[in-house]
C-alpha cells in the first residue's frame, strides 16, 4: 500500500488535540458524573455545538439552546464563554507522528469540524498546525463531516485522489464516509494504535 498513499489527512479534535466539554462541565458537576452526562444527553449537546462547527454563530446557538432549556441557560453560556478550557493540550503521540510524516515528505492535511469562531485561537497557540499544507474548516464553509460535500471540497483543493489519501479521525461515521468516497481511512483510538496502522499501511 506504501505506493498508493501519497498524502495523509488529519481530522483535529480527539486526534491532534484532547477536546471534550467534559473538560469544562467537569467542574460543575463535582462527585457527579452521572449528572453531567444527563445536562449533555438533555439538551442533545453534540448535535447543538456540531452547529456552530457548521458556521453558527455561539452568540446565536446560546440563543436558541437557552431558549428551549431555559433552566440549563446558565451553563449553555459556561461552554461559549470557558470554550478554551475544552481543549487540554496536544495529543502528543499523534503529533510526534505528525512531524515524523512530514519529515518523509508525505504532503499533510486537515479536515475538521470546527467553529470558524474558536479555530484561530487554536492555530494560533499550535505550531503544529504550520507543517499541514492545506486545512479545510468545516465553520469557513458551512459543511460538515460526515457529509460527503466536505470531503469533496477538499479533494477539490488538493491534488490527489481519494484512493491515494489516508484518512485519520475518532468518529466512525467520518470513517465511514471517507471510505465509501474511496478513502483510506482509519479509526483513531489511540496514537499507538495509528502507530500500528501507519505501519501496515508501510507508510512508517
Amino acid at each position: 500500500m506504501k505506493n498508493s498513499i501519497k498524502a495523509i489527512v488529519f481530522d483535529f479534535g480527539g486526534v491532534l488535540l484532547d477536546w471534550s466539554p467534559h473538560n469544562i462541565y467537569k467542574s460543575y458537576f463535582p462527585d457527579d458524573a452521572q449528572g453531567l452526562e444527563e445536562f449533555l444527553h438533555e439538551v442533545d449537546f453534540y448535535t447543538w455545538n456540531a452547529e456552530q462547527d457548521r458556521g453558527r454563530s455561539f452568540a446565536e446557538g446560546v440563543a436558541i439552546l437557552s431558549e428551549k432549556f431555559p433552566h440549563r441557560a446558565a451553563l449553555i453560556k459556561i461552554y461559549a464563554d470557558e470554550w478554551e478550557r475544552s481543549i487540554t493540550g496536544e495529543i502528543r503521540g499523534t503529533v510526534e507522528i505528525l512531524y515524523r510524516l512530514k519529515e518523509k515528505g508525505y504532503p499533510l492535511f486537515g479536515l475538521s469540524n470546527w467553529s470558524a469562531e474558536t479555530f484561530p485561537l487554536m492555530l494560533a497557540e499550535y505550531s503544529f498546525f504550520d507543517e499541514l499544507d492545506e486545512i479545510v474548516m468545516s465553520g469557513e464553509i458551512n459543511l460538515i463531516k460526515p457529509e460527503p460535500e466536505i470531503y469533496h471540497f477538499l479533494l477539490n483543493k488538493i491534488e490527489y485522489s481519494a484512493s491515494e489519501c489516508l484518512f485519520i479521525d475518532d468518529s466512525l461515521p467520518n470513517i465511514e464516509t471517507a471510505r465509501s468516497l474511496g478513502f483510506y481511512g482509519h479509526h483513531f483510538k489511540s496514537s499507538d494504535g495509528l502507530e500500528e496502522a501507519l505501519k501496515e499501511y508501510q507508510v512508517f
